[in-house]
């Protein structure tokens, strides 16, 4: 190759971003799956949906089952992104996601409605596993936090859409509109260039190097991120098993660290408060619309999630991990607070009155930190610990964890609220919150600025190589 005519430092960062957006577009669709019911739950439940009239139980159902499709679907698009390759496998996510939304539109019944959302669950969590892959791979480390938060900022906006929409319009038009978002996503990143790694597995040099100059402008001499990337894989033994490669400290660590926060990021209540953010204002008495206030959250979960892209790669994973889970902790206190003097009889409604101002706050402080820190850095960190060997089987079997949790905290939360109370229920977050705070201090590596062959030879105790990473 020729000397270099454009310096890693001043290589273009505008085409990283762009195809970051661009398959970050699905993960808007995923958002759209998560917010669905935010607030449109009554309106389900009195039949304005086809005239499909469903109670308490079937909401836990429809509420949840999306992220049953998300545990099915893992380990197959994990495969898939090995096999075909990062891009094609994620435009694939179209399919399921037209159908799902297809079904749940035309529903004649509350099973159709089910394996719409099932198939929609499918296909918006299996970008849980393609968006980040993609983007660490596609990205230069100085903005490889930044980029890999993305797939979490586009789920919040997803997120707020449905909230708006389920303001203001049919249940009906809300699904068509969100059904739309698979497509826009299939064009827009139809145009992006596969992963250089992936090119790189399959020896595809060629292709490597247009990836780069693609992604990093033309002039851009990629020699020495080729020669970063082939010295990741060369550091695995392309004939080792799996079982092999899992008594590698570097896997053992990076399974402790991911299966860990994906635990923490579910059990700390985050998808139960999406999914029932009106309901918790309804019932908290709060003089706020409930919808209202669901559209509020959901505004400053972008914003705060906004701040989290901007300041992942300077602050690095481990303070805003932290922070996240102390003052979610916090915030779920708060709320927990608010719910013993209101239901538990310890003060008079003139008090009470006054204090409705506390679910606002606590929510809002949840929301935001949890967007700042345990809803995006999650995936960031699993994406870069993995050896390249396993990764993708071992990210979709993290995310397979991840799902399960949430499964069980969205399907039981308001059995759990009813049996415990909706204070003992928010206590119970709060605590697995504060101890994820104390396993982030004492177990989680910081891998911002490191490239990901630097991560794995730390990770595994390994001095520097020879060509300083």
């Amino acid at each position: 190759m020729q000397t270099s005519k454009m310096s890693p430092n001043n290589s273009k960062k505008y085409p990283q971003y762009l195809a970051s957006i661009a398959v970050s577009l699905g993960a808007m669709g995923t958002g759209t799956v998560f917010g669905w019911t935010g607030n449109i739950s009554q309106e389900l439940q009195s039949g304005e949906l086809n005239g499909i009239v469903m109670d308490a139980v079937d909401m836990g159902w429809v509420g949840s089952i999306c992220n049953l499709g998300g545990m099915v679907v893992c380990f197959p698009i994990g495969i898939l992104c090995d096999v075909v390759g990062r891009k094609f496998a994620t435009l694939l996510l179209t399919a399921p996601f037209l159908l799902g939304w297809l079904l749940i539109i035309f529903a004649r019944n509350l099973a159709m409605v089910l394996i719409g959302r099932f198939l929609v669950g499918m296909a918006g969590e299996a970008f849980c596993i393609a968006a980040p892959l993609y983007t660490t791979e596609i990205a230069e480390k100085e903005i490889r936090g930044t980029l890999g938060s993305f797939f979490q900022l586009f789920v919040t906006f997803g997120v707020m859409l449905s909230y708006i929409l389920g303001y203001a319009v049919s249940v009906r038009v809300f699904t068509i509109v969100v059904a739309l978002l698979p497509v826009i996503f299939c064009v827009a990143f139809a145009f992006q260039p596969e992963t250089p790694l992936y090119r790189l597995k399959r020896e595809d040099y060629c292709g490597a190097e247009d990836s780069f100059k693609w992604l990093r402008g033309r002039e851009y001499d990629a020699t020495c991120e080729i020669r970063q990337f082939k010295a990741t894989l060369d550091a695995r033994d392309n004939n080792v098993t799996t079982w092999a490669s899992l008594t590698k400290r570097s896997t053992k660590v990076a399974a402790v660290v991911s299966f860990s926060l994906m635990f923490l990021r579910q059990a700390g209540g985050s998808l139960a408060v999406i999914f029932y953010t009106s309901n918790i204002f309804k019932d908290s008495g709060s003089n706020l619309d409930p919808k209202e206030a669901t559209m509020i959250v959901g505004a400053i979960q972008i914003v705060a999630t906004l701040a989290s892209s901007s300041v992942v790669d300077k602050l690095g994973r481990r303070i805003l991990l932290m922070v996240s889970s102390f003052f979610m902790a916090i915030g779920l206190i708060i709320l927990g607070a608010f719910f013993s003097i209101k239901h538990r009889n310890l003060v008079d409604e003139e008090t009470i009155e006054k204090f409705g101002f506390l679910p606002v706050l606590g929510l809002c402080l949840y929301i935001i930190v949890y967007a700042l820190g345990l809803g995006p850095v999650p995936w960031v960190v699993t994406a870069e610990l993995f050896p390249p060997e396993i990764k993708g089987v071992a990210i979709a079997g993290a995310a397979t964890f991840n799902w399960l949790i949430a499964f069980i905290i969205t399907k039981f939360y308001g059995d759990m609220s009813a049996n415990l109370g909706g204070d003992v229920t928010f206590y119970i977050f709060a605590g697995i919150c504060l101890l994820g705070a104390i396993f982030v201090f004492f177990v989680v590596p910081e891998t911002k600025g490191k490239s990901l062959i630097q991560i794995q030879r730390e990770l595994n105790k390994q001095p520097p190589n020879k060509i300083g990473f």
